[in-house]
């Protein structure tokens, strides 16, 4: 008798441990989301990144509480190392440091990039007057601090002021395109060199003019995806479902844009008939880099039809395809930051508002796709 309890208690738990094979997984609980070090500054929305030396740069943006006031505050995240743990993932949180205020006037929804991952850029954005559009912009050195650097000036003479724009950086340029003036959505684009300090600019994206988009930069290559626009024919809504991919050139000539398939249902075919939620505004992304089953990009958060959304979703950039995951553990909200470290095998998401912009978040949680979600990380 006893041995034949042993034998269906073994039978049992490889019915189980089979039943929970990643392929058999709801993509509720496909990914785990892990809570990081708290955010050091005021709890906000809006804000801009990016990374140097691997470590990220988060700052500016808004804080709606009274007062209702924008932010010029800096901090620098810090991940902790990979320990040996039975989860694969730290037992340390990181941590987070002050470092130089923004040089600039307050503002929320400018831009951040980095060049060479040694140079940091924040520009553009939104005044403290919650309507101005701003176009000016400066570097970020470690070693050296903060510079004004030109403005977003092409080389005609005309000033692009805008806010909600996204950025694509490289090793030597970096582009900065879409986003609005309050009147006028965009899809312009513009490539500054640090070298001449100057910024040019190139021929439109043939997609949605739109702002409020998410961006990754993967293989050379620069990728566009979501935002709102004011009417298109690439529109569910006002949200845009067509997804463009950027290959930059040696000139204006050489840039050339490729379109992806739609994050909605618009294909005949039944690889997206669960396209229902990946469109958005004000989401965040970010990228990781060689986990088990290959690169891939992912999208959470932001605002779908007027409400916060956690829908979280992984793109396969070999396959051109998408797969739902585990959603966002904490509240939805709009305006978070996102950023990769370790090379880019690690991602992060912070802060946030609420879509009435009357609460802000200071939370920080690292995505881990292949792990299986568990409620008390």
């Amino acid at each position: 008798m006893k041995r034949i309890n042993i034998t269906l208690f073994a039978i049992m738990l490889v019915a189980i441990c089979f039943s929970c094979t990643h392929t058999n997984l709801s993509y509720t609980q496909s990914g785990n989301w892990v809570s990081r070090a708290t955010f050091s500054g005021v709890a906000m929305g809006g804000g801009a990144s990016f990374v140097i030396n691997d470590q990220a740069y988060v700052g500016t943006g808004i804080n709606p509480l009274t007062p209702n006031i924008k932010l010029t505050t800096m901090f620098r995240y810090t991940y902790a190392k990979i320990l040996s743990t039975p989860y694969g993932y730290d037992s340390a949180y990181g941590s987070w440091t002050q470092i130089t205020d923004f040089p600039g006037q307050a503002r929320s929804n400018a831009v951040g990039f980095s060049i060479g991952g040694t140079t940091g850029y924040i520009g553009g954005g939104l005044a403290d007057d919650g309507f101005t559009p701003l176009n000016d912009y400066y570097s970020f050195n470690p070693g050296t601090g903060w510079s004004e650097i030109d403005s977003l000036v092409d080389q005609n003479g005309n000033s692009h002021p805008r806010y909600d724009a996204v950025a694509f950086s490289f090793d030597t340029t970096a582009y900065v395109l879409t986003g609005t003036d309050n009147y006028n959505y965009f899809n312009d684009i513009y490539r500054y060199s640090p070298t001449t300090n100057s910024w040019i600019a190139l021929p439109a994206m043939p997609g949605s003019k739109r702002s409020a988009a998410i961006e990754w930069v993967y293989n050379g290559k620069g990728y566009l995806v979501t935002g709102y626009t004011n009417g298109s024919k690439w529109s569910s809504g006002t949200q845009c479902y067509d997804f463009w991919y950027f290959t930059p050139g040696s000139d204006t000539d050489t840039t050339s844009w490729t379109r992806l398939h739609d994050i909605f249902n618009t294909n005949a075919a039944t690889f997206d008939d669960g396209y229902t939620n990946i469109i958005r505004v004000h989401g965040v992304g970010f990228i990781e880099l060689a986990t088990p089953i290959g690169d891939k990009g992912y999208v959470t958060l932001g605002a779908l039809n007027s409400g916060d959304v956690t829908f979280t979703w992984e793109y396969d950039f070999a396959t051109d395809l998408w797969t739902e995951k585990t959603p966002y553990e904490g509240t939805g909200r709009t305006g978070s930051v996102g950023f990769s470290l370790q090379g880019q095998t690690r991602g992060f998401v912070a802060t946030g508002l609420n879509q009435g912009s009357t609460a802000a978040f200071s939370d920080c949680e690292e995505f881990f796709p292949q792990q299986v979600y568990n409620q008390y990380d």
